[in-house]
């Protein structure tokens, strides 16, 4: 069976990482896997505990709604078994609304889960009876909540046997109904558990598909129902008869109250356990045999109850449940009266479980151990925060792959913590890190021994702790601090001056308003460095201009000692041209008089 298969899944693009399941899964079901928490299938019991905690909804039920529409738009007959607790979930909504709103949806009839409660309690009844008239002294576990069964077939197998051999009120219900109406019909099962997806995977002869009153609310919404505003008609009831007593099973001890009208034997003990933890806490290390008594146990892996199960909305109390349940069940004179009618009977048998009782290599421990940062028992701190209870489980679950170092906090805290403080030792420039008072938190040697004045510190503070001094004591540009702080920015700053001295700074947020690192470069050498080249090119430079102005002066004497000599040129040459041509003229004047 696929991880989607599976009653419940993981949607590996929302998880966060946060481990929060793991820590609050009572059967440590997780497995860390490519930075997601995947459900492991053969260790879960699906009680839904991990889709209640999820912060992110990255746990989901399988989505079984789809192949509860295509019943209900195929040509078969199809039957819902309402859970009792839907009252709970639906408040304000009258009985003959709500199978009015289920009835629009295409389904053939509305019967109440309770009825087969009802059943059970009689066949339950019997057993009991039998079994003290026999003197046996045994141990019955109720077999009404399917994660509790699961709980037991997979981590307590030597208590299977003492699971009672009677079906789930679900399953006899659709049994019921598939006496009453024909075993060609199909069931739906509406309630507000996941492990009832067990069962419809297991008896698909029975059961069709289980959704939760989620879907169905999802189911009214694109339809377009609004089963307050209904008008029911004649044929808008519960089939084959309203329920009375068995109404009351979605309570803590509601079960118990029912055998009540039974009259056992002051003999028989009963008691309710509700809660997987508490659940756990009774039943381990439990031995039947030295019981003196007929033992009924009523056990349901919600607290309160399965008004208070994994796919309910209403967030009322605890309380104000079982008082609107209380108000919906009634004791009939038939109460206590009822004969078993069906057979019913399911043989449980303990499941394999090859991880349960594994047995690990204590030196393999110990080599996990350590590489975690355990490498005593004083290490060892047991603090929870993985998500197992001892290291050394956490140290097992590393072994079979279920869990990744990086789950452990306190490892974790040190590993950062010692990558943190060798980066502020390696660095050469001067670090700072202070809180949002800027008291000091952490600093390497560079910044004490850059910015340690002994004149003016060393009264007020000790040279090798300056944890909780003020940073204002020792630098003079705090408000670069004081602005990344109140700005939630990280700041660049160059050519800070502080006395004699220039830096560069950079300011980094830690966390928000409430820490600030800075890092702090001394550049003055390499300023002190520039300010000589600039003097020396600025020399360069007035050197060059006096040249150039010298060149451009003997040029601009050239020019006009050459200028002078040019036009003196032409000016002879202007008139001896003159002359020539005065000549001519006359010449040619002669020639012709002649």
């Amino acid at each position: 069976m696929s991880n989607r298969e599976f009653p419940i899944h993981t949607v590996q693009t929302d998880c966060q990482d946060c481990y929060k399941c793991v820590r609050r899964c009572p059967v440590k079901a997780i497995k860390i896997e490519d930075n997601s928490a995947m459900i492991v299938s053969d260790l879960c019991i699906a009680c839904g505990t991990c889709y209640k905690v999820c912060p992110a909804k990255a746990k989901q039920p399988r989505d079984d709604l789809a192949r509860a529409k295509y019943l209900a738009s195929s040509n078969k007959e199809i039957y819902v078994s309402l859970a009792p607790s839907w009252i709970t979930d639906f408040p304000g909504i009258s009985a003959e609304q709500m199978v009015a709103a289920i009835r629009k949806l295409g389904i053939r009839g509305v019967s109440e889960t309770a009825l087969g409660a009802q059943e059970v309690t009689a066949q339950t009844a019997k057993v009991l009876k039998d079994s003290h008239s026999k003197n046996e002294k045994k141990l019955f576990i109720s077999t009404a909540c399917p994660a509790v069964v699961e709980y037991i077939e997979k981590y307590l197998p030597e208590l299977t046997p003492n699971l009672a051999n009677i079906a789930s009120p679900l399953i006899t219900h659709c049994r019921m109904l598939k006496d009453k109406f024909g075993s060609h019909i199909e069931t739906i099962f509406v309630g507000p558990c996941i492990a009832k997806k067990f069962e419809a995977d297991r008896h698909p002869d029975l059961l069709s598909v289980a959704i939760s009153f989620s879907d169905l609310r999802q189911w009214f919404k694109e339809a377009g129902i609004n089963p307050s505003s209904l008008t029911p008609g004649v044929y808008d009831v519960f089939v084959p008869k309203r329920s009375e007593e068995g109404n009351i099973y979605p309570i803590e001890g509601g079960m118990l109250e029912t055998l009540k009208a039974y009259k056992l034997s002051d003999e028989i003990y009963t008691s309710q356990i509700t809660g997987i933890y508490s659940i756990q806490d009774e039943l381990s290390n439990l031995d039947p045999d030295n019981l003196d008594r007929t033992t009924f146990l009523e056990c349901l892996a919600c607290y309160g109850g399965c008004v208070s199960g994994p796919c309910t909305n209403n967030k009322s109390s605890g309380l104000q449940k079982r008082i609107d349940i209380l108000k919906q069940t009634s004791f009939s004179k038939d109460s206590g009266k009822r004969k078993p009618q069906y057979n019913i009977n399911i043989n449980y048998r303990a499941q394999n479980m090859p991880t349960q009782d594994q047995n690990f290599d204590e030196a393999a421990i110990r080599k996990v151990l350590t590489k975690i940062g355990k490498s005593s028992a004083e290490d060892e701190l047991n603090c929870g925060g993985c998500g197992y209870d001892t290291c050394r489980n956490f140290a097992k679950a590393l072994i079979q792959g279920k869990a990744e170092p990086e789950m452990c906090v306190s490892h974790m805290k040190e590993q950062a913590q010692r990558k943190a403080n060798a980066l502020i030792r390696c660095i050469p420039s001067p670090i700072v890190i202070a809180d949002s008072k800027l008291n000091i938190i952490e600093y390497n040697e560079e910044f004490r021994d850059t910015f340690w004045n002994e004149e003016e510190h060393s009264d007020i503070y000790d040279y090798n702790n300056l944890n909780g001094a003020n940073l204002r004591d020792f630098i003079s540009f705090t408000n670069l601090f004081s602005a990344s702080l109140d700005l939630e920015q990280d700041i660049h700053k160059e050519h800070v001056r502080h006395e004699d001295k220039m830096f560069d700074v950079v300011v980094f947020n830690i966390d928000k308003k409430q820490s600030v690192g800075g890092i702090i470069e001394d550049v003055t050498n390499s300023e002190m460095h520039k300010e000589k080249i600039a003097a020396r090119a600025k020399e360069v430079i007035q050197k060059n201009l006096a040249t150039v102005q010298q060149i451009a002066c003997t040029l601009g004497e050239h020019m006009a000692e050459t200028e002078v000599l040019l036009r003196s040129i032409a000016k002879d040459y202007a008139a001896d041209e003159l002359e020539a041509s005065d000549i001519q003229i006359r010449t040619n004047s002669s020639e012709n008089r002649s």
